[in-house]
């Protein structure tokens, strides 16, 4: 059969529509998938604890189902390169399948890769490749709209490729280290009961999370915006670490009728985040708009408290507490809640959007470079594609306009005993609960009052 050939897995963990995969069976070869833990190459992006916990149990559950394959999945730790390298080099191969990523990182360490074996990329992480989708003049866009028009004009995506049935296996298997060794779960304190009772990651979880979601997407323009309901479809996560492809979701759904346009649109943001991050791989750092760098955010003691207080949902707006309170218990937040607590941090506080980036970062499961930054400046206004600075979200009215009362009963059990009419905005005092950290006139008053300065 030949020397075998390696399947270097990372955010990709499924064995169906997996382009890599397939390829490297198809080779006649045999097929030894790989795992490399690789906290080097991302430096300071390395995967926060929630993205960490989802790990863990996303390797478990993928090698369970490669066994069933007949096949197994070969745990490393290091940098990419050099741990591929090695282990290409022991079992007397040089032949590497993998999809390819976007995030700068990774295209680094598959440069690095390729010039030590022989690498084989493929696309199946997006509804297209990341970066066709160019303009007439043959360029990148960087406005969402029209590059969701342009991006229309080559789908659907092709049909998802069927897992394979058998995965040939080596004669003898190179070591693997052990997955509990890596001490990606929490255990002084265990912070993640919340997580378990919410989640099932893995590609079985993924399906099954969404046949849940078709049976409602045709309701989902109608419900999305309701943090009470379950209107979303939960699958941010499942995408985010490559458990389903975003092909197997279009074919499940596209047909279901009513508003499954608008949740299709979301797959679309999707690409047009990694379309970004392309074009500038610092987003997550860097304003997009230059000028920002000039911006007088908040800086010191205080801001460092009411940053603080914003993370452990205790701003006194209920809306903005129990997103944050949601985010902490489960690693995920309602989309409509993240964009209120956003732009609470960034306009009420005037706290710099990279920090609540990277308190993102580090608590969401569903964590993804591309997303995550293009989210944050969108609600910056520092984006390439931005809100208004000056169009300030009132975390009260919101909360009201999209029937959020269930919502924070569940969250903040402080004020669950309120009344509807009471609840978004609750008299004070309520026993245990913060009065607001600035009322929403105030807070609109000093954005619109740094947003002049840095103007003039």
């Amino acid at each position: 059969m030949g020397s075998p050939v390696l399947v270097w897995l990372r955010r990709d963990l499924r064995l169906g529509d997996q382009a890599a995969l397939v390829a490297a069976c198809a080779s006649g070869a045999p097929v030894v998938p790989v795992y490399v833990l690789d906290d080097e190459s991302p430096q300071h992006r390395r995967m926060g604890a929630a993205s960490r916990w989802w790990l863990h149990h996303s390797l478990e559950r993928l090698d369970g189902a490669l066994r069933d394959k007949g096949s197994r999945l070969v745990l490393r730790n290091g940098r990419s390169d050099v741990v591929l390298a090695a282990l290409a080099q022991q079992l007397g191969g040089r032949e590497i399948h993998a999809l390819h990523h976007y995030e700068p990182w990774w295209r680094n360490a598959e440069r690095a890769v390729g010039k030590a074996a022989a690498l084989h990329l493929y696309h199946g992480n997006y509804l297209v490749p990341p970066g066709s989708v160019l303009t007439g003049g043959g360029t990148p866009f960087k406005i969402y709209t029209p590059f969701w028009r342009a991006l229309q004009q080559q789908l659907p995506p092709p049909a998802p490729l069927p897992a394979p049935a058998r995965i040939p296996a080596p004669d003898v298997w190179p070591a693997s280290e052990r997955l509990a060794d890596w001490g990606l779960l929490p255990t002084a304190p265990d912070w993640a009961g919340g997580f378990r009772a919410e989640w099932s990651p893995g590609e079985a979880g993924a399906l099954e999370r969404l046949d849940t979601f078709a049976s409602r997407a045709a309701r989902y323009a109608d419900r999305r915006n309701l943090p009470a309901l379950e209107g979303t479809s939960r699958l941010s996560a499942h995408l985010a670490f490559g458990e389903i492809s975003p092909a197997t979701i279009w074919h499940r759904v596209a047909g279901a009728g009513g508003s499954t346009g608008t949740f299709l649109g979301e797959l679309g943001w999707r690409d047009y985040a990694q379309n970004v991050i392309l074009q500038m791989p610092a987003y997550g750092a860097a304003n997009a708009k230059p000028e920002f760098a000039a911006f007088p955010w908040r800086e010191g003691a205080e801001a460092d408290a009411d940053l603080t207080a914003w993370q452990q949902g205790r701003t006194g707006y209920p809306i903005v507490d129990a997103g944050m309170r949601q985010l902490w218990h489960s690693g995920w937040m309602h989309n409509r809640v993240r964009m209120i607590a956003a732009s609470f941090l960034i306009k009420h506080l005037l706290i710099d959007w990279r920090r609540g980036e990277q308190w993102f970062w580090d608590t969401l499961v569903d964590a993804d470079y591309g997303q995550n930054a293009v989210n944050w400046q969108w609600s910056a206004g520092s984006g390439i594609d931005a809100n208004m600075f000056v169009r300030i979200m009132a975390p009260l009215s919101q909360s009201e306009k999209f029937d959020a009362g269930e919502y924070i009963r569940r969250w903040v059990p402080e004020l669950a005993h309120l009344p509807d009419a009471a609840i978004h905005d609750p008299p004070l005092p309520v026993r245990g609960y913060p009065p607001k950290m600035i009322g929403h006139a105030e807070g609109r008053a000093r954005a619109l009052a740094a947003w002049a300065h840095f103007k003039g």
